[in-house]
């Protein structure tokens, strides 16, 4: 009798109701995710963030200026579904700007970038704060690596491998929110990418701020230990892994060496996102970027040699202070020429506390959205040139475990977006397809063969 009123007890216990939101990169939901397995399910239950929540956790970026006016609405939002929800802020905003979100409504807790990894220790009390607390530390003293993968919300996973950047680049705020460039070890990470198959997941997504530079930092080394070659070959190794994919890298540290072994690689995939950010060598420079156009066309051109149906994807920055026509024009028809397969366009947005903000010959916000205009339209008309290009080829598709409307979405190794009416069958599967057609929202049918 008295076990069974002590399991009726239990049963009774109403568990603190706890709700995420990511904003901004690969990386941070791989660190939402490390974070959000601190509050393990015997203490918390972990809830949607559009549901009712007792705490509520934002993970902020600062890559754009839409991605701060997001945190705003995202808090009224909390407030909206509970008024008495403590509200959590971290990541790279809570770093550059903690004293700004303290004074939003409804805030209660700003973690820095070394902070955010304890969250759990700093959540005591529930309650709403009068006065929001503050724990920023500074960036210099951002040295320590943590360790983070993302597992349980996606069909492929995201593993952290790298943190922070040495980079200068004139408009970025990352290295002030990350600090210095740092890896994870060799070893562990392999670790990690077990874990991660263990669960079922096909596909591991490496991630980091500048993945290039991994090795240096690892284990408190400032040299490099090993190189992302080496990390590459080793993760090559594991059976238990069907797919990696590389997240962006820089140009300069693309060797050729590594576009070679992905060539003849068992289990990467081949899908580059390559930065570039403009094809004018004159806004490169002014920019403080390791690389000229030459360079970057040749590593596109290194790549399409090795791996013709390779899918490649690039960033460029428009409305760049003293960016000319003639400097976009530059931009325009390298990209136009390029066999680049898509684009993340970004406009120019002012960063505080870097030097492209205090810059002369600001580009004024209707030429910005002008020209970002422009090459969103070029985006869309490279990424149908490559579907066709892809028409009647026989790929691996993997697909995703969420029914969309009806449909059923999956993505080729080299980055083809298909779909078919849904079919939980096929969910978290790896299947043999012919690509067929491009239907009108641009997404690809296929036949199964397998």
């Amino acid at each position: 009798m008295e076990n069974i009123l002590s399991n009726t007890i239990q049963k009774k216990i109403i568990l603190p109701k706890v709700a995420f939101h990511t904003l901004g990169c690969k990386l941070n939901f791989s660190e939402t995710s490390a974070i959000s397995r601190d509050f393990d399910s015997s203490s918390f239950e972990k809830v949607s963030f559009d549901n009712y929540a007792d705490i509520y956790v934002i993970n902020t970026c600062s890559v754009t200026e839409n991605a701060d006016k997001r945190l705003k609405s995202l808090v009224n939002r909390a407030l909206s579904l509970n008024p008495k929800g403590f509200v959590a802020v971290i990541g790279c905003y809570a770093q550059l700007q903690p004293e700004a979100i303290a004074k939003l409504y409804g805030v209660d807790l700003v973690l820095g970038a070394t902070e955010k990894f304890n969250l759990k220790e700093y959540i005591t009390d529930f309650s709403k704060n009068e006065i929001s607390k503050v724990y920023s530390c500074e960036i210099s003293e951002a040295k320590t690596y943590e360790a983070s993968y993302s597992v349980g919300d996606r069909t492929r996973a995201f593993l952290k491998v790298q943190d922070g950047c040495d980079y200068k680049c004139t408009y970025c705020t990352i290295p002030k929110a990350r600090g210095v460039s740092r890896s994870d070890s060799l070893e562990n990470i392999i670790v990690n990418a077990k874990k991660i198959a263990s669960q079922g997941i096909k596909e591991i997504v490496l991630t980091g701020v500048n993945i290039g530079d991994y090795g240096k930092g690892e284990l408190g080394n400032k040299k490099h230990r090993h190189t992302f070659l080496d990390l590459v070959k080793a993760l090559d190794l594991l059976d238990s892994v069907k797919r990696f994919r590389i997240s962006s890298i820089e140009p300069n540290l693309l060797s050729n060496e590594i576009i070679s072994f992905i060539s003849s690689s068992k289990n990467f995939v081949p899908h580059f996102h390559i930065p570039l950010q403009s094809g004018s060598d004159k806004i490169l420079k002014n920019m403080k970027r390791r690389y000229l156009s030459s360079l970057y066309n040749d590593r596109i051109n290194q790549i399409k040699k090795l791996l013709p149906n390779a899918c490649i994807g690039a960033d460029v920055i428009v409305g760049y202070p003293g960016e000319t026509e003639e400097d976009f024009l530059k931009t325009f028809n390298f990209l136009r020429d390029c066999e680049i397969s898509y684009l993340h366009v970004f406009t120019y947005s002012e960063r505080p506390n870097t030097e492209a903000a205090v810059m002369k010959y600001s580009v004024s916000p209707e030429i910005r959205y002008k020209r970002s205009k422009i090459l969103r339209t070029l985006s869309i008309k490279k990424r149908r040139a490559f579907y066709e290009s892809q028409i009647g080829n026989i790929l691996t598709v993997l697909f995703e475990s969420e029914n969309k409307k009806g449909f059923i979405y999956g993505f080729t190794e080299n980055y083809v977006k298909v779909r078919q009416p849904w079919n939980p069958k096929l969910a978290n599967t790896l299947r043999k397809i012919k690509l067929k057609k491009i239907d009108s929202s641009g997404v690809v049918s296929f036949k199964i063969l397998d």
